[in-house]
């Protein structure tokens, strides 16, 4: 049989989110759809030895901690990764912030203003996948898009910490 390591599905909990105005669902939604249409995810550890993808995933929050519940191809649950959020609590603070610019500017700025807030938000997202990426080391492999992309979901269920 031949590895599969990728995402086919994934879904985020949605008791851990209160409330998402427009911008941030459509960020949700965008973020899904492009993790779907190309990614690279192998999660490592004993409990995938035999585990050959394609995976879904379901995140979720709990006790400060993100929670990758991973599932086979049919749906049959194979574990949960569990990365604790404290290290991304900056990072995510300064993307929401920016983020907030970067809609209002959308708004209201010149185009050479929206450029510059962009390039700003593209930066942070690009250490936050960074991070995502160092704090999977051991129990996933992910390349740099589909990180920048889990990292834009992380960011919808931070909304309620």
């Amino acid at each position: 049989m031949t590895a599969d390591h990728r995402i086919i599905a994934v879904e985020l909990d949605e008791r851990t989110v209160l409330w998402r105005n427009a911008d941030v669902e459509q960020e949700r939604r965008v973020a899904i759809f492009d993790l779907l249409e190309g990614n690279s995810f192998r999660p490592l550890g004993d409990s995938f030895a035999a585990a050959t993808g394609p995976y879904r995933l379901v995140l979720r929050v709990e006790e400060g901690r993100l929670a990758m519940d991973i599932s086979d191809a049919a749906g049959v649950p194979i574990d949960t990764l569990v990365l604790m959020l404290s290290p991304f609590r900056r990072v995510v603070r300064e993307y929401f912030a920016i983020c907030d610019s970067y809609y209002k500017a959308i708004r209201q700025a010149t185009p050479s203003q929206i450029e510059t807030v962009d390039m700003a938000r593209r930066g942070i997202h690009n250490d936050a996948a960074t991070l995502l990426m160092e704090r999977l080391e051991g129990k996933a492999e992910v390349d740099f898009d589909t990180a920048r992309r889990l990292f834009t979901l992380i960011c919808v269920l931070h909304i309620r910490q």
